[in-house]
């Protein structure tokens, strides 16, 4: 016959054991949704990509480890300049010339993240680590990247250069900052 005890001790163990598995669930959960509010669309993607949450998580764990590990700096004063005057002939010439307008607006961009630090050599490990930093801004990169190489073949039409200049814009925006208040 089974004591109450031994019951007493196997009821209380499943019940401990029932705390830990829904406090690690929640941990997991809470995680999950933080990543998810810093990295918005691009946390979405990365699920269907990689085809599991999990993995998705991974993934942005090690962006931002390398992005931790980069040296980005801010632009000066005079590079803020520099870059911000380039960018307004790059819009002016939009109206004449958009196909070309477009290439140095994507030509632009680089030498920007260029100049501070990011890796530049390929544009998968540029817009992950532009997610890291904007994340509400990669999707607008990626689709504008995908409108320059429409652009490359002759196959976008003005709207949709139109639409990726807008795209370059906001993400150029932010990356002109400063290193001192710009007056």
């Amino acid at each position: 016959m089974i004591s109450t005890y031994v019951i007493v001790i196997a009821v209380v163990f499943v019940l401990v054991i029932g705390v830990v598995i829904g406090l690690v669930y929640s941990g997991r959960t809470k995680r999950s949704k933080k990543m998810q509010e810093q990295y918005g669309p691009e946390y979405d993607r990365i699920v269907k990509e990689t085809g599991s949450r999990k993995a998705a998580e991974a993934e942005l764990k090690q962006r931002n480890k390398h992005v931790e590990g980069l040296n980005i700096r801010p632009l000066t004063t005079t590079e803020h300049d520099r870059y911000l005057a380039e960018w307004k002939e790059v819009q002016a010439k939009f109206v004449d010339d958009p196909a070309g307008a477009i290439k140095e607006a994507d030509r632009l961009i680089i030498e920007v993240m260029q100049v501070r630090d990011y890796p530049v050599s390929d544009f998968d490990e540029r817009a992950a680590d532009i997610s890291v930093g904007y994340p509400e801004l990669v999707s607008n990169y990626r689709a504008a990247h995908e409108i320059a190489l429409k652009n490359e073949q002759k196959t976008a039409d003005t709207e949709e250069l139109r639409q990726a200049m807008v795209y370059y814009k906001s993400l150029f925006n932010e990356l002109v900052v400063t290193e001192e208040p710009v007056e």
